[in-house]
């Protein structure tokens, strides 16, 4: 008989030698156990032969340095020009003993490169001196705006926020007053002229010859 044929047959009458047939079958199907691996975390990391290793390989892990700047951290606080001003106020004293010495030096160098590069600098700290004077003329008069609305607040009357450009106003007008009593209202607004000349000159069509 075929082997079909004896599976066919019902379960009593199969024949012992059957029996045996289909269980060594059935054992050699069966997959054996596997014992199961933990696998340990501190093993070497595996890489796969299908995955191109890079040139420039990481290794070790390295912790990327973060540049930092002060000026626009919260780390550092934040920026009170009073309270800087009256901090650093050292500065405008060596600042004006700079400036002594740079004029020393300069009646020293009567002419040639040495007394362009001098010039220069004592211009520029002039430009910065004048700078100054003007961002600390601008706070004394917010400071005077704040201590007016605190005093309205106080009398029970609304506020007024002025707009940046009512305060520059305000701030144009002062520095005229303060060029008028310092005797050079002249002087600066002729180097105005020149300027917005020299800016309408560029926008001018060019003459055909």
């Amino acid at each position: 008989m075929s082997f079909e044929e004896l599976l066919r047959l019902p379960g009593q009458g199969r024949p012992k030698a059957h029996k045996q047939l289909v269980a060594e079958n059935s054992t050699k199907t069966q997959s054996p156990r596997q014992p199961v691996c933990v696998a340990d975390k501190h093993r070497p990391l595996e890489m796969s032969a299908k995955v191109r290793v890079p040139f420039l390989r990481q290794v070790v892990p390295i912790s990327k340095k973060v540049a930092r700047d002060p000026r626009f951290d919260d780390l550092s606080g934040d920026y009170n020009p009073e309270v800087f001003d009256k901090t650093y106020q050292f500065l405008n004293d060596i600042r004006a003993k700079e400036k002594q010495l740079v004029k020393k030096q300069l009646k020293k160098q009567r002419s040639g490169e040495e007394h362009e590069k001098l010039q220069q600098l004592l211009q520029r700290m002039e430009q910065q001196e004048m700078a100054q004077q003007e961002r600390k003329q601008q706070q004394e008069l917010r400071l005077a705006l704040k201590q007016e609305r605190r005093a309205l607040a106080q009398q029970g009357h609304r506020p007024y926020f002025l707009k940046k450009s009512e305060q520059r106003q305000l701030a144009l007008a002062e520095k005229f007053k303060e060029l008028r009593r310092s005797k050079k209202l002249e002087s600066f607004l002729s180097r105005k002229r020149r300027r917005n000349a020299g800016k309408d000159r560029r926008h001018l069509p060019l003459s055909k010859e």
